[in-house]
């Protein structure tokens, strides 16, 4: 090695002994007589010192260093003077005698420090710079400790970890997939997987009944701070089990890594259906670390001419406990808020039960105080309190009211990053109904089980069956989904009918795993943990790209690799393809 200790470790009881490290200069500060030089690598960072009066050229020589040189510093450590209370080697520090510059640096495009001055394009474009940086070290040591502490839960309760295939076939449901083209079969593609779904309940057919992987996944969609057109997922698949089953098994791992990793304790997990998630939160991953549920008076306020409550398919409102003295600018800027069109709502109407007792609503003209008093009965309401209302119709004016609820929770500090509120979210709808296209659509996926006392409705009223599936939510962050698939022939020929799936679709498609089934499938199930998701929520940062190594910015772009590019006319001609090379269109 060509260093005897690392920039993280030496102290006090290291005095005395002769050392090398090896490292990156972080910063240098000429004392006239003296030169100290703090040198830096990924466990820490040690200060040198060196003496213009015991060796002048050594001096001279680390004056001549710049940031980010690379070099390999010999010397005695001594205790410091002036210690440094903030870094853990701040007790000690290097008298050198020996220096040799391993690699100069060009000045950094930016600082490489903890509260950097370079924006985000510019630290991706040099992301391994950035990786210099004790922040985004921190979220990458988080992130492979969440991945250790996964494998040793999953194997000491007897999962395999098995990889399956990341060229496969490309199917038709889902996000749009990445395609590969072959070159040795031409005119056919490779897809990159969505998931190893099929692959997985394959493993069950094959008798492997416990089955997980920390696996790469790609969908091909429109990014956001919590997507990437590359991302992982801990994968499992149980046979022989029910729902209770694997809710039971990775309630214990969310326990065993928020116990593990960040030392706290959860405790047993929440369940809430689909239906009240909706009636009460507007979402299907609602943020349960604070109240503000739901409250419909619809029936209440509608006959007394006031147009809106009147045409209203749903009147729908929350309770803001202690916020009667918002000023009408306040109210306005809220007003504002849901007015915005990624909310949609088309205004607010509020109702204040002041200290005193009194009511004031922006409708007095329309509602009596009594009738006032109705509404702030069924919203359980107390003098201090402030009822938001929104109006319109039932879907729109859930979303909206859910925003609204988020953004009061946020400017009311009831969204504490370092508070953990996991819920599961079960009994979703099995299908979705599109009146585009006139059909209906898996909400999971086509493999997604019915509740058992739901398949009967399957024939006439598809649209009210139930799934056996089930959602993870912390704080409102959906972190992980799965079900209990179909493992019947028959029962998943019927899905696939539904679906509007031809016979022969299906066949082309789904062929290799229906024909699995006939060799005697178990009854199986399963779940995927987002990862990325799972490690920015643990690291308190809404952005998955800060615990990805090398992520890739909104356009789906690699700007330090600039990625994606152009490939040659030679490997076009090869993988058969004709392209316009200026718009890049495949004929």
């Amino acid at each position: 090695m060509l260093r005897t200790h690392t920039c993280g470790e030496l102290n006090l009881s290291s005095v005395g002994k002769t050392v090398t490290l090896c490292g990156w200069l972080q910063r240098s500060r000429d004392l006239g007589g003296m030169t100290f030089i703090d040198i830096r690598d990924r466990y820490g960072i040690t200060q040198l010192v060196f003496n213009m009066e015991t060796n002048a050229a050594l001096c001279e020589e680390a004056r001549k260093l710049g940031r980010e040189f690379v070099i390999s510093a010999t010397g005695q450590v001594a205790e410091r003077s002036n210690k440094n209370p903030k870094i853990p080697t701040g007790d000690i520090e290097i008298i050198v005698d020996k220096l040799d510059i391993l690699n100069s640096s060009k000045h950094p495009p930016f600082t490489i420090e903890d509260h950097t001055d370079g924006g985000d394009e510019l630290r991706m474009k040099y992301r391994y710079l950035d990786l210099r940086r004790n922040p985004v070290r921190e979220n990458l040591l988080l992130r492979h400790r969440m991945a250790i502490e996964t494998r040793n839960y999953m194997n000491n309760i007897g999962f395999i970890e098995v990889e399956t295939p990341v060229l496969i076939k490309s199917t038709p449901e889902g996000a749009r997939d990445f395609v590969v083209p072959s070159r040795m079969n031409e005119g056919q593609f490779y897809a990159l997987p969505q998931s190893p779904q099929t692959f997985k309940q394959l493993l069950m057919v094959g008798g492997i009944d416990k089955y997980f992987q920390i696996v790469k996944c790609f969908r091909d969609e429109d990014l956001r701070a919590d997507r990437q057109p590359e991302f992982t997922q801990i994968d499992c698949e149980m046979s022989f089990v029910n729902q209770e089953d694997i809710l039971a098994t990775f309630e214990g791992l969310i326990k065993h890594l928020f116990a593990e990793v960040k030392e706290v304790t959860i405790d047993d997990i929440p369940r809430m259906t689909f239906a009240d998630a909706m009636k009460y939160y507007g979402n299907d991953k609602p943020d349960i670390r604070f109240g503000m549920t739901f409250v419909e008076i619809t029936e209440l306020v509608k006959g007394h001419d006031f147009k809106i409550f009147d045409e209203a398919e749903l009147v729908v409102g929350i309770n803001a406990t202690g916020c009667s003295g918002y000023t009408r600018k306040q109210l306005d800027a809220l007003t504002d808020f849901v007015k915005r069109p990624q909310v949609g709502a088309t205004g607010m109407i509020y109702l204040r039960y002041n200290e005193d007792g009194s009511l004031k609503s922006s409708v007095d003209k329309f509602y009596s105080e009594d009738e006032l008093k109705k509404w702030a009965t069924a919203f359980n309401a107390r003098p201090g309190d402030l009822m938001l209302i929104l109006a319109g119709m039932a879907i729109n004016t859930r979303k909206a009211l859910s925003e609204l609820r988020l953004e009061m929770g946020a400017r009311l500090g009831l969204r504490n990053p370092d508070v953990f509120a996991p819920l599961w979210v079960v009994d979703f709808p099995l299908l979705e109904w599109d009146d585009d296209t006139r059909r209906y659509y898996a909400m999971h996926h086509p493999f997604t089980s019915p509740k058992p006392e739901d398949i009967e409705l399957l024939e006439n009223e598809p649209g009210k069956v139930r799934a056996n599936a089930y959602d993870l939510v912390i704080n409102g962050v959906e972190i992980g989904g799965g079900s209990i698939r179909i493992h019947n022939h028959e029962l998943q020929k019927k899905m696939f009918t539904i679906l509007g799936f031809s016979h022969e679709d299906a066949q082309a498609q789904f062929g290799f795993l229906m024909n699995a089934f006939e060799y005697g499938a178990p009854p199986h199930g399963g779940i995927a943990f987002g990862f990325d998701r799972m490690c920015s929520l643990f690291g308190g940062s809404e952005s998955i790209r800060d615990y990805i190594a090398f992520p890739k910015n909104n356009a789906g772009r690699d700007v330090m690799i600039d990625s994606p590019a152009p490939i040659s006319q030679q490997q076009l001609d090869e993988l058969h393809l004709k392209v316009d090379l200026p718009n890049c269109e495949i004929n």
